[in-house]
């Protein structure tokens, strides 16, 4: 509601909140129990705009990792060999990365519902011809055009969620989303896996052309807009068009345009290099994005070679990490809000972002455990089941820490959640497709225990972040404000 000013009496009006400025404008904001806010929308109208962008976030990262089973057969058609072929995984992740950094400010200037249809859209077209590819350099050019548009649903899921839920009520809903980034690369390999064994590659892409067009026109459909400048601004222009006179919205950004885009375009960049916070948890994602990319993408040299399984069978694998994420979502995930309700009330009801932080120390144990459990029970070729158990542990370690990570960005940057992301998924997304190029090599020199353990190493000397941003996460805040 709008604060109101010294010289204008506040009213309401059915809508309309409001109080005349300086200039004589009426100013527009959302009453108490307004039914177009979308914090105040019914539980079902949410959750559709959540399954909606939720498909569209499983449904890239999905497209990344989908034809890894296919590599080799890829690479005896395109005349190429399998490491140039990995370059389409690079290219796609890289981009999925890149694109939050514009177009989730875009989604902060033009909202979030126009940028959804537009990129998704061209996302799925570009499908077909990735499927008629006639060689591997319009493979790798038409995959990573594709990740860029792809990654609107991962650059603006969690701004999405922001709008249409109050803090105490967001962690459960947001664990459901965040399965997406990660639970897409790990049953793409296996969807893979049979398109590849029982049709061909290009029938991959085809695949992803037909599901990707329904998510998109579900979306024109049934997907509303819920971020509220957006929505106060057409409400703006109805009062102007039905009533006359001069209106503006609450908060309005009254610069240029072009100096609004500008400002718009580095927000997720000056939230990376300029929050400590932020660059430390962005920087343990791309170590797991990274590690996460290098396992997936040697799954089928690991089990395949290392102990014979088929190309199915592999593909079977990947289920161990989506196993954990599920096992997190339903059991952990819900704790975070529990646990933030608690602290906030022994805090004067007073909630903090560092309140979502104490259970990123799960993660924080299982994932390097996870990893060194992983590296040396296939150096030493124990049964396949041990090291694909570690697999669940490295999955359930995933989800608490990128949950509690993306919560934290949420609460901390709130009307610009959608660029405090961004400044994260960048960073991840581009370690995450680069790392995977150099890890065969690794793997070749000093074998898998050492080099995965590499990773292990990486993730133990983060795990300390959670227990010092708690404690010291607010002081560090201040110290470091920004404006945005």
């Amino acid at each position: 509601m709008s604060d109101g000013t010294a010289n204008g009496a506040h009213e309401r009006t059915g809508l309309l909140s409001y109080t005349e400025d300086d200039h004589s404008r009426k100013i527009i904001d959302f009453t108490d129990w307004d039914d177009e806010d979308p914090r105040n929308w019914s539980r079902a109208r949410k959750l559709t705009n959540v399954a909606i962008i939720a498909l569209m976030a499983v449904l890239s990262p999905l497209a990344s990792s989908m034809f890894t089973p296919g590599i080799a057969q890829i690479s005896a058609d395109l005349h190429t060999t399998d490491n140039v072929v990995v370059g389409a995984t690079t290219g796609f992740v890289v981009f999925l990365g890149i694109g939050p950094l514009i177009l989730a400010p875009l989604s902060e200037t033009f909202g979030r519902r126009k940028l959804y249809l537009v990129c998704f859209s061209i996302f799925a077209v570009l499908q077909i011809p990735t499927a008629l590819s006639p060689n591997v350099e319009t493979l790798i050019a038409l995959r990573s055009i594709s990740g860029f548009f792809g990654s609107v649903g991962i650059a603006n899921g969690g701004g999405t969620i922001s709008d249409m839920f109050h803090p105490t009520q967001r962690a459960g809903i947001f664990g459901w989303y965040l399965l997406g980034p990660l639970l897409g690369p790990t049953i793409g390999p296996l969807l893979g896996g049979i398109l590849v064994q029982h049709l061909s590659w290009r029938w991959v892409f085809w695949f992803l052309a037909i599901i990707c067009s329904i998510n998109t026109a579900l979306g024109y459909f049934f997907l509303q807009e819920s971020y509220a400048p957006t929505i106060l601004e057409n409400r703006k222009r109805k009062y102007e068009e039905t009533e006359g006179g001069k209106f503006r919205i609450v908060d309005q950004d009254d610069r240029p345009f072009r100096i609004k885009i500008v400002s718009s375009m580095q927000r997720p960049l000056r939230i990376l290099f300029t929050q400590p916070i932020v660059l430390t948890m962005a920087i343990w994602q791309a170590i797991l994005f990274g590690t996460t990319y290098s396992l997936y993408t040697n799954f089928e040299a690991i089990y395949g070679a290392g102990y014979g399984f088929s190309t199915t069978q592999v593909g079977l694998v990947y289920l161990g990490p989506g196993l954990g994420f599920f096992i997190c979502v339903w059991f952990i995930v819900p704790k975070i809000d529990t646990i933030y309700n608690k602290l906030s009330k022994k805090n004067d009801d007073e909630g903090k972002p560092e309140y979502r932080l104490p259970l990123a120390n799960i993660g924080a144990f299982l994932i390097p455990i996870s990893l060194f459990w992983f590296a040396w029970t296939v150096q030493y070729k124990v049964h396949w089941t041990v090291p694909t158990l570690s697999t669940v542990f490295f999955g359930l370690g995933q989800i608490t820490i990128l949950n509690t990570a993306q919560n934290y960005y949420i609460d901390s940057f709130q009307k610009y959640a959608a660029s405090a992301i961004a400044a994260g998924a960048v960073f991840r997304s581009i370690v995450g497709g680069i790392v995977p190029i150099f890890a065969p090599a690794i793997f070749d020199s000093v074998g898998y225990g050492w080099g995965v353990s590499v990773f292990a190493f990486l993730s133990l000397a983060l795990s300390p972040a959670p227990l010092l941003f708690y404690k010291f996460g607010a002081r560090i805040r201040e110290r470091f404000e920004i404006d945005l």
